[in-house]
């Protein structure tokens, strides 16, 4: 089985780390050949935090494009433009999350992302929402279900958790504070409210200079057991995402021992269940996030509970050998599919592009309709600064600006 795994860079996090896991597992297969192919120039792969893969076949967009494959697999909607350029018997979407959802509704790319789900192609996904979501978006498309699974040595199941009875409640941030749906600042504020002692610690692989964090640590970038490590020696791990696929960190954190306290994000039931291993918090309730915090602080017979069943809940969890399995069963079953199409997805991607252009004419009429005002304010204000009338005020106005400075 010849498979073409398609990829914009190897940044080996979230998304692409996926991807990587499962080339790593399948190439080790009898009978499997596995490329990874980079849809962008590139100077050369980061390995970092994962230095037992560059073992892995990585080729060149126009590399690939001279080979011939069994299956093509686009993994991020990006990488769907490049994905019929590949010659290939069968074509197939990896969909981790619906990632439309990335961008506000005034970017483009939210129209070109959302489009390439009506692709000629077999789909298979992490998250049985995803499922169900393209079951309704494309009933004529098959879609697979193949759990993401963990690293079980770098994140290995602890023995028993230990109580954490004295001290300050330990809290975990993880995540970029520049990515909007991560709500990392706001995750700091949230912890930053609570009444009862703690310790927070922020995690980010993206550390901009200048940037300062009100958080009693901060790391990062972390390899993968480093991660483990720190997972292993906090309590809690806050993430309060809007937009998920499944949410890796909190699993992880599972497998160390810690609970979590999370919003409702889509993916969030496929481990967390309220009062039992984790704790919800809504959207945008920073104070309820906070008290929910209190209370772990405050209870530690409760942080215990939680703590326990999630460490039982980690270990029912699939490996990643495990997964991968399923991965290579869904793949086997595409190859022998006739593949999807025809009028019925062609019909959908142009009533797709015929709404988006619409939403986009009208929003762009909107934005030149504010222009135009802004213009025409602007001559009148012109007018006015010019006339004779204006010229005793300028005093006036000079020392009101320096009053506002």
């Amino acid at each position: 089985m010849k498979v073409a795994f398609l990829v914009n860079d190897l940044q080996l996090s979230g998304g692409v780390g996926v991807v990587v896991q499962h080339a790593r597992r399948l190439s080790a297969m009898e009978d499997w050949d596995v490329t990874l192919v980079m849809v962008r120039e590139a100077e050369g792969p980061s390995w970092h935090g994962y230095e037992h893969l560059p073992h892995l076949h990585v080729c060149s967009r126009l590399e690939a494009m001279a080979d011939r494959y069994d299956l093509a697999v686009a993994t991020w909607w990006e990488t769907a433009f490049s994905l019929f350029e590949l010659s290939a018997e069968r074509y197939a979407y990896f969909v981790q999350s619906l990632e439309d959802r990335f961008y506000h509704h005034t970017q483009v790319e939210q129209l070109a992302a959302g489009m390439t789900l009506d692709l000629p192609v077999a789909f298979i996904t992490e998250a049985q929402w995803i499922v169900e979501t393209l079951a309704d978006l494309r009933p004529d498309a098959p879609c697979y279900l193949v759990r993401n699974g963990i690293d079980k040595e770098t994140f290995a199941p602890l023995a028993e958790v230990t109580p954490s009875t004295q001290g300050p409640l330990r809290v975990l941030i993880e995540g970029s504070p520049y990515v909007w749906f991560k709500h990392v600042p706001e995750s700091i504020e949230a912890a930053a409210a609570m009444a009862e002692p703690h310790r927070v610690t922020v995690v980010s692989s993206d550390r901009r200079s200048g940037t300062q964090l009100a958080a009693d640590e901060v790391l990062g970038p972390l390899s993968q057991r480093e991660m483990a490590e720190l997972y292993a020696s906090n309590d809690v791990l806050l993430k309060l995402s809007s937009v998920e696929g499944v949410s890796g960190p909190p699993l992880e954190a599972f497998h160390r021992g810690a609970t979590c306290v999370v919003t409702p994000v889509t993916g969030h039931d496929e481990y967390v269940e309220h009062g039992f291993n984790g704790l919800l918090t809504d959207w945008d309730d920073l104070r309820g996030t906070a008290r929910h915090l209190d209370l772990l602080a405050r209870d530690r017979k409760l942080l215990h509970f939680l703590r326990t069943n999630a460490l039982e809940t980690a270990r029912a969890w699939p490996s990643w050998d495990e997964s991968s399995e399923s991965m290579a069963a869904a793949l086997l079953a595409i190859r022998e599919e006739p593949q999807p199409g025809g009028p019925v997805a062609s019909a959908r991607l142009l009533a797709d592009l015929c709404g988006g252009v619409e939403t986009y004419n009208a929003s762009l009429g909107h934005h030149m309709d504010i222009v135009q005002q802004a213009l025409l304010l602007q001559h009148r204000v012109n007018r006015v600064r010019g006339s004779k009338w204006a010229r005793p005020l300028r005093p006036v106005a000079r020392l009101v600006r320096r009053a506002a400075s």
